[in-house]
C-alpha cells in the first residue's frame, strides 16, 4: 500500500511545551514511585514489627497506592495462558500473524478448538489505549472461536519515515486483516472503531470481495452522534476543527523512535476521560487504600490490575485523530451518505449479505443510546433478518465488552448471531 508523507510542518500553540512537561514529571514521578515502593515493602516486611502496630499499616498502604498511581507504564502483555471450556482448561496460543508499520495482526487459539471453528476478528479502538484494553473480550470470545485482534502500535514508537496514517489508512487496514484471514470471517468493532469496519463492510460488500464478513457487531460505536449525544460528543461539536489542532496535537520528543510525527498525545486523552469520572476514580483509590489497610488483598489486586491497563496509554497519529472528528463527530459523514474512502464514496446500501448486530449499553456516557443502533437504519440494502438490536441493561461503556455481564450477557449473543449467520453461508459451525 502507498504510504501518504508524515506531515512535518510546525504545530502551532503550547502542546509541544506540554509534552516535554509530562515527559519531565514522567520521569520525576518514576523515582518517586520507586522510592514509594521500596518504602511500602520495608513496611510491609513481616520482620520489621513497625508495620504492624501504629500508622505503619497506614503508611505502607499509603506509599503503595501512590506507587501504583505513579509507576511508568508501557505497552502491557494480553498474557491470557489459558482458557476454561465446559469445565475443561486449554492452553492459549498467541502469535503475530501479519506485521504492519501502525498495527500488527494477533491471533489467539487454543488446542480445545475444533477445525471448523469460526474465525473472529476483533477490532480495537484507536483511542489512545492499548488493544489489551480488550483482554476480557479476546478471552470469553476464544472459548468458542479463533480469535485476531487487530493490536495498533502507539504512534510515538512508529517512525515518521512510515509516513502518515488516516482514517482511509485504518479501513484499508481492516481489509487487509480480512484478506490475511481468508473468506467466512467474522468482524467485531468495539467502540470507536465501528465507524471504519462499517465502512469497510460496505465497500468490501460492493465489490463482492470474497473476504467480506459474514457478520459485523458493532458495540458502542459512535456511528451517528446526532442521537443522544453524550458530553464527549458536545465538546467535538462546540469547537472548531482548528481548536483541536492547535490545543491538542503534539509534536513527538526527541527520545522516542517516532520523533517529528504529529499525535494526539495518550496522556492527554487520558486526562479528559480521567475528568469525566473523577469522583469514581478518586473513590476507587481510596478503597484500594481502605482495603490494603484492612489487609484485603484480594480487592485491592483488582482495583491495581484495571488501573495499570488503563493508565497505559498511547499517542494517535494526528492525521486520523482530526480526521476522525471532523468525519464522525463534526460532519456526521458516515450516516448522511458524505463519506469517502480516498475519493470513493461509501455506499451503505451495498451491504446486503453481512449480517449486522448493534449493542448498546443502557447507562453509556460516551456513546449515547442509539449512535449505534443507527447502523441498522442507514444499511438499507440489508434484509430485516439480518439485523438485530441488543441494549444491555444496567451496563456502561467499558461494561459491554468487559466484565461479567459481558460474559454472561452480551457474548452469547454475539456467539449466537455469529452461529446463525454462518449457517445461513453453509458453512460447518460449532454450537
Amino acid at each position: 500500500m502507498k504510504r501518504k508523507p508524515a506531515q512535518s510542518q510546525p504545530i502551532r500553540g503550547t502542546t509541544n511545551v506540554l509534552y516535554n512537561a509530562y515527559e519531565l514529571n514522567r520521569a520525576w514521578m518514576t523515582g518517586a514511585s520507586a522510592w514509594a515502593s521500596i518504602g511500602a515493602e520495608m513496611l510491609n516486611n513481616p520482620s520489621l514489627p513497625m508495620g504492624y502496630f501504629g500508622m505503619g499499616p497506614v503508611l505502607a498502604s499509603a506509599l503503595d497506592v501512590f506507587a501504583h498511581a505513579s509507576a511508568p507504564r508501557g505497552k502491557p502483555e494480553f498474557e491470557i495462558e489459558k482458557v476454561s471450556v465446559d469445565g475443561t482448561e486449554y492452553p492459549v496460543t498467541e502469535a503475530i500473524v501479519l506485521h504492519r508499520p501502525f498495527g500488527n495482526l494477533l491471533r489467539f487459539t487454543h488446542t480445545g478448538l475444533p477445525e471448523n471453528a469460526p474465525k473472529l476478528l476483533i477490532v480495537a479502538p484507536m483511542s489512545g489505549h492499548f488493544a489489551t484494553l480488550l483482554r476480557g473480550t479476546v478471552a470469553r470470545m476464544l472459548e468458542r472461536a479463533e480469535v485476531f485482534i487487530t493490536d495498533w502500535a502507539d504512534a510515538k514508537m512508529v517512525p515518521i519515515e512510515q509516513g502518515a496514517f488516516t482514517l482511509d489508512d485504518y479501513i484499508d487496514y481492516l481489509i487487509g486483516y480480512l484478506e490475511h484471514i481468508g473468506p467466512g470471517a467474522h468482524m467485531m468493532a468495539v467502540c470507536q472503531p465501528s465507524v471504519p469496519a462499517l465502512a469497510a463492510t460496505a465497500l468490501m460488500g460492493e465489490d463482492k470481495h470474497p473476504c467480506r464478513p459474514l457478520t459485523l457487531t458493532m458495540m458502542g460505536g459512535p456511528i451517528d452522534t446526532r442521537e443522544a449525544p453524550t458530553s464527549v460528543n458536545d465538546v467535538a461539536m462546540q469547537r472548531p476543527l482548528a481548536w483541536f489542532e492547535h490545543s491538542v496535537i503534539a509534536t513527538v520528543p526527541a527520545l522516542y523512535p517516532g520523533a517529528g510525527r504529529k499525535v494526539y498525545p495518550g496522556f492527554l486523552q487520558l486526562a479528559g476521560f480521567m475528568a469525566m469520572n473523577l469522583g469514581t476514580h478518586l473513590q476507587s483509590h481510596y478503597m484500594m487504600f481502605k482495603h490494603m489497610v484492612a489487609g484485603d488483598g484480594e480487592s485491592a489486586d483488582a482495583t491495581k490490575a484495571f488501573y495499570e491497563e488503563y493508565r497505559s496509554v498511547c499517542d494517535l497519529p494526528a492525521e486520523y485523530y482530526l480526521q476522525t472528528i471532523e468525519q464522525v463527530f463534526q460532519k456526521h459523514a458516515l450516516p448522511k451518505g458524505e463519506f469517502r474512502h480516498g475519493e470513493r464514496l461509501v455506499n451503505l446500501a451495498a451491504i446486503t449479505d453481512t449480517a449486522l448486530l448493534a449493542i448498546e449499553g443502557e447507562n453509556d456516557d460516551i456513546s449515547g443510546i442509539g449512535q449505534t443502533r443507527a447502523a441498522l437504519n442507514v444499511a438499507t440494502g440489508l434484509a430485516e433478518s439480518r439485523k438485530r438490536y441488543l441494549l444491555a441493561e444496567q451496563v456502561g461503556h467499558y461494561g459491554i465488552f468487559n466484565g461479567s455481564k459481558w460474559r454472561s450477557r452480551i457474548a452469547p449473543v454475539v456467539e449466537e448471531w455469529m452461529a446463525q449467520h454462518a449457517a445461513r453461508k453453509g458453512l460447518k459451525v460449532v454450537a
